[in-house]
């Protein structure tokens, strides 16, 4: 197994530094493509407000005003993707096929930006998400999601600030449910090349299936041998207990199964290990569904 193709998309030039850098760190480790997407806003959807008392020129205004701001927007993210693409020694353009090496593309779309992402994520070994703690970037949730539901495909979350290093340790959070099952066969080729592996496990966090011995057994046909590390929550939070364990671990990257013990909706109302994660994760976060 290996990885051919990253996707990338940017909204915000404050966000998408660091994810940037994570993406094309990405692409020199596996000698893949990394394609950074930037979905424009559709101006004909501004039309209907036509009907809502604003008058012909008033939409025009608007829509003059937005297409400005989107290639300015375009602009900046295209010089951002350059610099980032120059100083990592990655090669601009699309991949060439069958060739060993990285390299990087910008692609602009007009629609709407959860279901293009969505729709190219299917495509992608791996989508990687701007966090959305960079810049504030509400955005980042919104595209998150829709990879998470409606693409089939893995998302990695970026952390605020680029790492050094991504999957030299390599932390599996584990609970025994399919969502997490699904998380670490999208982690492997990277589990395959760690130089230490941990899979996370807790009482408060389990809720059925293989257990976390049976995992390190499955990992160890992979010929790499993981240890077993138990946790317990943080201040009732099994959340911050799975991330003080990843830290403790010293771990890179971690892998888990998102949304797998409620609705996606009870989550971002109540709150869950899932939200906590995507709002306080300081390294990169690899999820499925």
């Amino acid at each position: 197994m290996s990885v051919r193709k990253f996707l990338l998309p940017v909204s915000s030039p404050v966000s998408a530094k660091a994810a940037l850098q994570t993406g094309l760190m990405l692409a020199r480790m596996w000698d893949a493509h990394l394609q950074v997407l930037h979905v424009q806003t559709d101006t004909r959807e501004i039309a209907p407000f036509a009907g809502e008392g604003l008058s012909g020129a008033m939409i025009e205004d608007m829509i003059s005003a937005t297409e400005r701001e989107g290639g300015a927007r375009v602009q900046l993210l295209r010089d951002l993707f350059a610099t980032a693409a120059a100083q990592a020694d990655v090669p601009m353009g699309e991949a060439v096929r069958g060739r060993d090496e990285p390299s990087a593309s910008f692609t602009t779309l007009v629609g709407a930006e959860d279901t293009l992402v969505a729709h190219q994520a299917r495509l992608a070994d791996l989508t990687i998400v701007p966090h959305p703690q960079a810049g504030d970037d509400a955005a980042s949730v919104e595209v998150l999601h829709a990879v998470l539901f409606d693409s089939g495909r893995p998302v990695m979350l970026a952390p605020v600030i680029p790492p050094p290093r991504i999957g030299k340790r390599v932390a599996i959070a584990w609970n025994g449910t399919a969502n997490a099952a699904s998380a670490l066969a999208s982690v492997m080729p990277l589990v395959r090349q760690a130089e230490a592996v941990a899979v996370l496990v807790s009482p408060d966090y389990f809720r059925d299936g293989p257990t976390g011995e049976e995992v390190v057994a499955y990992i160890a046909h992979h010929g790499v041998e993981a240890g077993l590390l138990r946790f317990q929550p943080r201040n009732r939070s099994v959340g911050a207990g799975l991330l003080a364990a990843a830290e403790s671990f010293g771990a890179d990257l971690m892998s888990m199964g998102a949304y797998s013990t409620a609705s996606r909706l009870r989550q971002l109302i109540l709150g869950g290990i899932t939200r906590h994660v995507l709002e306080n994760a300081t390294l990169p976060v690899l999820m499925n569904r």
